[in-house]
C-alpha cells in the first residue's frame, strides 16, 4: 500500500494546477469583450516635390572644337636664289612683328639687272633728246629753204622780164629755173625729214615703255628676294635653312596670325535648331550676311577652356556657320572668332589661344520669357508626376518646347505654381496620396541654370 503511494504521489502533485489554469482559461474566455473595428487607413507617400517656376529662359547649347589661327600664310619663294639670311627668331613658336624680314634670298643678280635695264633707259632718252634736237635744227633749216625759195622765185620772174627785153640770156633764165628746183627739193626733203621724226620717236617711247616695264619688274623681283612678315604672326613651320638655295614656289616657312582666333564648334543640329532666334522675315542680303549674322541668329559666343581645376574664358563673336553636316554625328560646325587672343594673355592666369587647343564653346541665345520649366529627371516618357493642391498624384501628359542639360521647357499640361514631383514613385497610382516635401536646392539650381546663370554642364 506504502509502496503504491509513494508512485503516485507525484502524478498528484501535477494535476491540481492544471485543472486551475484550465478553469481560469474558461473563466477568461467567457468574460471577455469583442474586438473593436477601425476603419483602415490610407497612407501618404512622401516625396520630394519643386514648384514649376516661370522665368525668362536663356538657350544655351555647348559645341567642341580645336582652336586654329583664322589666317595661315606661307612664305613662298617667288624668284630664286641662295638664301643669305635669316631671321635669328625664326623658329617655331616664336612671335614675330609685321614687317620683320623673316628670310633674305641673294639680291646681287637682281641688283645687276635693274643697273642693266636703268642704263638701256639712258641711252633710249639720250637718243629721244637727240631726235629733238634735230627736229629743231630741221625744221630751222626749213625755214631757211623756204625763204630762199622764195626769193629764188622772185628772181626767177624778173630774169624772165629781162628776157622779153632780152637784157639776160635764156641760159641764165635756165640757170635760175634750175637753181629754184634745187630750193624745191631741199624742201621737200627737209619737211620729209620731220615727217619721219614722230614715227621715230614713237618707236623710242615704245622702247622706253618697254625698259620702263622691264625695269619695274626688275625692281619687284629685287624686293621679292626679301620675304617679310605680312602681319604679327607666330612661327608654325621653317622648311629651309641660311645657304640653301630656293626655287621659284617653294614654301620656305608658315607663320599663323595672332590677331584672330577661330574655333569650329561642333554642335547637335537639333540643339542648335531649338535655341535659334527667330529673325522673323527680313530680306538678308548675301553681301551682307556674314555681317547680320549675329543678329539674326541671335546667338552669343563664349569659348572657354577648363584645365583641371582653372576655368578661363574668352568674350568671342558669331563668324559664320559652316556650309555642311557631319553625316556621322549630325553635327554642324559654327565657327565662333576671339579678336586679339595673345594681347588678352596673362601669365599664371589667361594663356594665349594657342593652335590645336581642345576648348569648349558656350551659345547663348535671347532670353525667352514667360516660360515654365521643369527638371529634366521629372519626365517619365513625356508625362509629369504633379502634386496636387489635395496632395493627390496627377499624372500630366504635357509637351515639351525644347531641352537642355538638366531642365525642360514646357508649352502645354502645366501651369506655372504647380508642384511637380521629383521622386521615383513606385508604383504610381493616378489619386494616390502624397506627403510632399518642396526641394528648395533643385528649386534654386533649376531656376539658375534656365536662367543662364548655373553651369551647363
Amino acid at each position: 500500500m506504502m509502496a503504491w503511494l509513494k508512485a503516485h504521489a507525484g502524478k498528484a502533485l501535477v494535476v491540481p494546477p492544471i485543472l486551475i489554469a484550465a478553469a481560469v482559461l474558461i473563466v477568461a474566455v467567457r468574460s471577455r469583450e469583442a474586438p473593436q473595428r477601425t476603419p483602415p487607413r490610407e497612407t501618404a507617400s512622401a516625396v520630394r516635390v519643386v514648384v514649376a517656376p516661370s522665368v525668362a529662359v536663356v538657350p544655351r547649347v555647348l559645341g567642341y572644337g580645336n582652336v586654329q589661327p583664322e589666317t595661315v600664310w606661307e612664305a613662298v619663294a617667288e624668284v630664286d636664289g641662295r638664301i643669305v639670311e635669316v631671321h635669328p627668331q625664326l623658329k617655331k613658336g616664336a612671335i614675330l612683328p609685321a614687317g620683320a624680314v623673316l628670310l633674305r634670298i641673294d639680291p646681287t643678280r637682281y641688283h645687276l639687272a635693274v643697273a642693266q635695264i636703268e642704263a638701256n633707259m639712258a641711252a633710249v632718252e639720250a637718243k629721244l633728246a637727240e631726235l629733238a634736237v634735230k627736229a629743231a635744227n630741221t625744221r630751222a633749216s626749213l625755214a631757211i629753204e623756204e625763204r630762199s625759195l622764195a626769193l629764188g622765185g622772185k628772181d626767177l620772174e624778173r630774169k624772165r622780164r629781162l628776157l622779153a627785153t632780152k637784157n639776160v640770156s635764156q641760159a641764165a633764165v635756165d640757170q635760175e629755173e634750175r637753181d629754184l628746183l634745187a630750193g624745191r627739193q631741199n624742201v621737200q626733203s627737209l619737211r620729209n625729214t620731220l615727217n619721219l621724226f614722230p614715227a621715230e620717236r614713237r618707236t623710242l617711247a615704245s622702247e622706253l615703255a618697254l625698259y620702263t616695264a622691264q625695269l619695274e619688274s626688275a625692281r619687284l623681283d629685287l624686293e621679292r628676294t626679301a620675304i617679310t612678315a605680312p602681319f604679327d604672326c607666330r612661327v608654325a613651320e621653317v622648311k629651309v635653312q641660311r645657304t640653301q638655295y630656293a626655287n621659284p614656289g617653294q614654301v620656305l616657312a608658315v607663320v599663323d596670325g595672332i590677331d584672330v582666333s577661330e574655333v569650329s564648334a561642333q554642335v547637335p543640329m537639333g540643339k542648335l535648331m531649338s535655341i535659334i532666334g527667330d529673325a522673323g522675315d527680313a530680306a538678308i542680303s548675301p553681301a551682307t550676311v556674314m555681317a547680320e549674322l549675329p543678329r539674326l541668329l541671335g546667338l552669343t559666343p563664349v569659348v572657354r577652356l577648363r584645365a583641371g581645376a582653372h576655368t578661363v574664358e574668352w568674350p568671342a563673336r558669331l563668324a559664320r556657320i559652316s556650309d555642311t553636316v557631319d553625316p556621322a554625328t549630325r553635327t554642324v560646325g559654327v565657327i565662333v572668332a576671339v579678336d586679339d587672343p595673345y594681347r588678352q594673355a596673362r601669365p599664371g592666369r589667361r594663356p594665349p589661344l594657342a593652335k590645336n587647343m581642345f576648348v569648349e564653346v558656350e551659345l547663348t541665345a535671347r532670353p525667352r520669357p514667360g516660360r515654365v520649366v521643369v527638371p529634366r529627371a521629372a519626365l517619365r516618357d513625356g508625362r509629369l508626376l504633379v502634386a496636387g493642391a489635395d496632395d493627390r498624384l496627377s499624372i500630366r501628359k504635357v509637351e515639351i518646347s525644347f531641352r537642355q542639360t538638366n531642365f525642360a521647357v514646357v508649352s502645354s499640361g502645366l501651369a506655372a505654381g504647380e508642384r511637380v514631383v521629383l521622386s521615383d514613385l513606385i508604383p504610381a497610382v493616378d489619386g494616390m496620396l502624397l506627403a510632399p516635401l518642396a526641394d528648395e536646392d533643385a528649386t534654386v539650381a533649376l531656376i539658375a541654370e534656365a536662367e543662364g546663370r548655373g553651369p551647363v554642364r
